[in-house]
């Protein structure tokens, strides 16, 4: 059986991962399209090594930041991973969506981009809202058009269909009230400034890389305004944390219309009863099947 546990950030999809793989004697496959990347801790939420609890995970810190890994490179990675563990349980987490969709739905993806020029008409503003549309994790700026270009022109030669190629595929979301997720996310960020999230962006910056997974991050791009004087460091604070409430949303919108994901409210006070109606679903599945 496949697992899938998604949600927005700190809703405890890691931790939930992390207790049914303890349950099923499962593995994890990393869901998250910046979490391959090695480095990226703090920003990306990625797990420490303490909480694996010595459970096999996979996808995590496998490319360097100047490597170009795309949905087409994750997809037949993840893949492979499945394939190669027929028999076990696959919890597969994270909050990149479009990701997890190309891993385990009949998407045929192109490698290279198609020299079409059926968009070079439009402006700058129409080309970025056409790239929300096909899908709002798209983090691409609105002024880069070659980038919009390219990425709509590659969508154009993507085959997509509803159709799963695995059987035994399950979707368990995690949610809270909106007001609740804000004051998490705002506390999260705070926390992530304790554990040296400023710090870990100054390492990169002072590097001069330039690369998309850096200029995708919600943590670095504020925090790199900071460090050129552009804004001050409570605006760029306030910045990470507006922009993950609006990632949030678009989170929830995307998987809300692209899959059957059963929502589950977390309980912070006792994330046991979060974790007993995630295996009551479970086994709800098994047993219709």
């Amino acid at each position: 059986m496949i697992i899938v546990v998604v949600g927005p950030t700190g809703v405890g999809k890691t931790k939930l991962s992390v207790e049914l793989a303890k349950k099923y004697n499962g593995i994890i496959v990393n869901g998250d399209a910046m979490q391959v990347y090695k480095k990226m801790n703090i920003a990306t939420a990625k797990i420490k090594e303490e909480e694996k609890e010595n459970i096999p995970h996979y996808l995590f810190d496998i490319c360097d930041l100047e490597d170009v890994y795309t949905i087409y490179n994750y997809q037949k990675d993840a893949r492979n991973i499945i394939d190669s563990n027929k028999g076990k349980t696959i919890i597969m987490v994270g909050g990149s969506g479009l990701y997890q969709k190309a891993a385990l739905y009949d998407y045929r993806l192109s490698e290279e981009s198609s020299n079409s020029d059926k968009y070079d008409s439009l402006t700058n503003e129409e080309l970025y809202d056409l790239a929300i549309k096909k899908n709002p994790e798209m983090n691409i700026h609105i002024n880069n058009r070659k980038r919009l270009l390219r990425y709509l022109n590659r969508e154009e030669e993507t085959i997509k269909t509803d159709k799963l190629i695995y059987n035994d595929v399950i979707f368990i979301g995690l949610t809270t009230s909106r007001d609740n997720l804000y004051d998490i996310i705002n506390k999260r960020v705070d926390k992530m400034v304790e554990e040296g999230l400023i710090e870990e962006a100054k390492y990169f910056y002072d590097k001069h890389i330039k690369c998309k997974a850096l200029d995708t991050v919600i943590g670095y791009k504020e925090l790199f305004k900071y460090f050129n004087n552009e804004i001050s460091l409570e605006e760029a604070l306030d910045l990470i944390k507006k922009n993950s409430r609006h990632y949030a949303k678009r989170q929830y919108t995307w998987y809300n219309h692209q899959m059957p994901v059963t929502w589950i409210e977390t309980n912070y006070n006792d994330f046991s009863e979060t974790v007993n109606k995630a295996i009551d679903l479970i086994e709800n599945k098994k047993e219709t099947e």
